[in-house]
């Protein structure tokens, strides 16, 4: 059974609003939703407590703040484009947005699978920890996951995958002018890594501060390669026809996508405590 709801008949937060009706409705039973009619109302996804795994959402017009924050196993499916805060604090399940999101996207974030077809705001994905993996087909404004804390990728770690990618006016997705045009790209993050489609090289080191750039190798590309798969299945943004075009020929992966990665730490000096007589 599907509850379908109008949210245009709803408040946008509060005891009354049309969040509040799903999750008393999950505690009842019910299990997937349709929302449709949305102008800005708040909290889709949020208080369905800790393994909602199971639980199926699609909002239609323009949701408010918070959704899908601190969600942990449902799935939801976002038509249109997302406001700010979708996803923070979120710990597992599947988010998938049809469009663009806003500021501060999965602020500490600590695990789940997410789909952009769009872009992202500024400062996405700061403070996340554990293993988030999310794919970005558009680009960021800036501070993409600063103080990102999210382990090794190729261990189990959390990453983002970066497309630079848009539509043009035929519905092709071709390459935006710059992956990423911002600064503060992987910001003194401390683990995960960010793989960022720049065949040409556009990235470079001034837009970083405390990560490194560094080439992709076959383990990487293992590890993304399903996961740009259900980004096509999603999007129809196809991982040899779209993604590794380049110039209207299809390259070598290791050739298209870079790694952002932590610098690592300096070793301190031998002579360190003789420096401070020792």
């Amino acid at each position: 059974k599907v509850l379908v709801i109008d949210a245009s008949l709803f408040p946008p937060e509060g005891d009354d609003c049309d969040s509040r009706l799903m999750s008393e409705a999950f505690f009842r039973g019910w299990r997937r939703f349709v929302v449709f009619g949305l102008k800005g109302q708040r909290f889709h996804g949020c208080g369905f407590g800790p393994d909602s795994a199971g639980v199926r959402i699609d909002v239609y017009g323009n949701p408010g703040d918070y959704l899908g924050s601190g969600m942990d196993g449902l799935h939801i499916y976002v038509h249109g484009n997302g406001q700010d805060q979708l996803g923070q604090i979120m710990k597992s399940g599947k988010m998938v947005i049809y469009g663009d999101t806003g500021q501060t996207f999965m602020y500490g974030a600590k695990g789940g699978e997410v789909y952009v077809m769009g872009n992202a705001a500024g400062r996405p994905l700061i403070n996340a920890v554990g293993r988030p993996r999310v794919v970005i087909n558009g680009t960021c404004l800036d501070y993409l996951a600063e103080s990102f804390m999210a382990g090794d990728p190729l261990e189990g770690g959390g990453f983002v995958v970066l497309n630079g990618m848009e539509f043009d006016h035929h519905g092709r997705a071709v390459p935006q002018e710059t992956p990423y045009p911002g600064s503060n790209l992987f910001s003194l993050a401390s683990g995960g890594a960010i793989y960022i489609r720049d065949p040409a090289g556009r990235i470079d080191e001034e837009q970083l501060n405390g990560g490194e750039i560094v080439p992709l190798n076959g383990k990487d590309w293992e590890l993304i390669l399903p996961y740009l798969r259900e980004n096509e299945r999603l999007f129809g943004i196809s991982v040899g026809k779209d993604l590794l075009q380049v110039k209207g020929i299809e390259k070598d992966p290791l050739e298209v996508y870079r790694k952002v990665r932590p610098r690592p730490a300096r070793e301190a000096p031998e002579d360190g405590l003789e420096e401070w007589g020792a």
